[in-house]
């Protein structure tokens, strides 16, 4: 007997047909002899209509309340699921994030899971009972008041909480067939790929893929678990996610193409902070600003001093929510850190290339500055890691830039295999 944990976001169970329609799938893989527990986010764009709700009565709503407000969208779906569940003659027993144990910091919003402790979920399985979790929220251990995790924390919540029961799996139901070479949306002939490792996943995630989160890739690569992204639209296989660049197994993708796919993201902005003194420092006055305000910074690139002023000029890139503020915090120690003047645009896209090959494959970088070239896109910035390749580009090459890439490392499928069945990819 398999223990299965299934995730299943809003589009899933936008409505009341969607959710009975995974109540039968829940209530099957149960049927097939396996222990299961669900997670399941806001119904549709639930959490998109608190969230403007919550904006139309306040310009600047607390965090506490605004949390408070966004948990009820999980509790409406988790209980709807139960109710369907019980229609197919099994129990299903609904619980919040608090309720299964999902302890967490007290940064309302974002905030990071510290601990699961599913007593609850435990005895609900051994009581044949089928456990249906709110994802996206938890409990302070501190304040002990109810938090959110933050956009695509379900997929967290799913993976943390199998994480503790030790499952044999985490499945990640989703509106596509699985994770594929770019988004479908943008490259009609994207491939789906079969496996990926989770140094891979995590890259594309943080790319800008948005099938999967950051932090949800980090936790399965943690603990070892296995993710199976799928849609709960069909029945196809999906993907794996699972083993590690380094391995040298065939299960971990020894066999695997060179690169995995191409990720984009049109969400951040380019701060550049003009004559900065070359001087020792000087960058870490400027970061350490930055992180004392709680941005994350992505790229970062220093130009070489003139000789002539004894300055440079220092570029980093940051999700576009943050760029005011960043802005703001930056002129406030302007004369501290002694630069002359900040740049900001918004009109900018990241492309990223993602491979474990490319380790040990020469011409990566050529080939993809040269597709880049011949299709007339222009570089801002360029970063890498030891699997992945990113570049700046303006916003309105980003679509042209991507489709060069996935041609020129022939990662499109001979014919159009991805349906995208309804909603945002989440």
């Amino acid at each position: 007997m398999a223990l299965v944990v299934q995730k299943y976001g809003g589009s899933s169970v936008a409505d009341a047909e969607g959710i009975k329609r995974v109540a039968k799938r829940i209530v099957a893989t149960k049927q097939a002899g396996n222990q299961v527990v669900v997670v399941v986010s806001a119904m549709g764009d639930t959490t998109d209509e608190l969230t403007d709700l919550a904006n139309g009565v306040s310009p600047a709503p607390p965090g506490r309340e605004l949390d408070m407000l966004l948990t009820s969208g999980e509790r409406i779906s988790m209980a709807l699921l139960a109710m369907a569940i019980a229609a197919l003659g099994m129990e299903g027993r609904s619980f919040t994030g608090s309720q299964a144990g999902v302890i967490t910091d007290d940064v309302h919003g974002r905030a990071r899971i510290i601990d699961v402790t599913p007593g609850r979920i435990s005895s609900a399985l051994a009581e044949g009972a089928i456990p249906i979790v709110a994802g996206f929220q938890g409990v302070s251990q501190n304040t002990k008041d109810i938090t959110t995790l933050g956009r695509g924390g379900s997929d967290t919540t799913a993976v943390a909480l199998a994480a503790a029961l030790n499952a044999d799996v985490c499945e990640i139901y989703t509106d596509v067939d699985g994770v594929f070479t770019e988004d479908p949306r943008v490259v009609r002939r994207a491939r789906r790929i079969p496996r990926i490792t989770y140094e891979e996943m995590l890259e594309m995630a943080a790319c800008g893929a948005k099938v999967l989160i950051p932090r949800c890739v980090e936790y399965a690569r943690r603990y070892n678990l296995p993710i199976h992204v799928r849609s709960s639209f069909s029945d196809k296989i999906g993907t794996w996610v699972s083993g590690h660049a380094g391995d040298d197994s065939e299960e971990a993708g020894m066999e695997q193409a060179i690169i995995s796919g191409v990720a984009h993201d049109r969400s951040e902005g380019k701060i550049t902070v003009v004559g900065v003194p070359d001087k020792v420092g000087a960058a870490a006055g400027i970061f350490g600003i930055v992180a004392e305000a709680g941005i994350n910074i992505d790229m970062i690139v220093q130009n070489v001093s003139a000789i002539s002023t004894g300055r440079t000029d220092i570029s980093f890139t940051l999700p576009g929510a943050d760029g005011e503020k960043t802005m703001e915090t930056l002129r406030a120690a302007q004369e501290k850190i002694g630069f002359q003047e900040l740049l900001y645009d918004d009109r900018i896209g990241k492309v990223s290339l993602i491979g474990a090959g490319m380790r040990s494959h020469p011409g990566v970088s050529a080939k993809f500055f040269g597709a880049l070239a011949e299709a007339g896109v222009n570089i801002q910035m360029i970063t890498t890691s030891e699997i992945r390749i990113s570049v700046v580009v303006s916003q309105s090459d980003v679509d042209t830039a991507v489709n060069a890439t996935h041609r020129a490392f022939d990662l499109e499928a001979d014919e159009v295999e991805a349906v995208v069945y309804g909603g945002t990819g989440r």
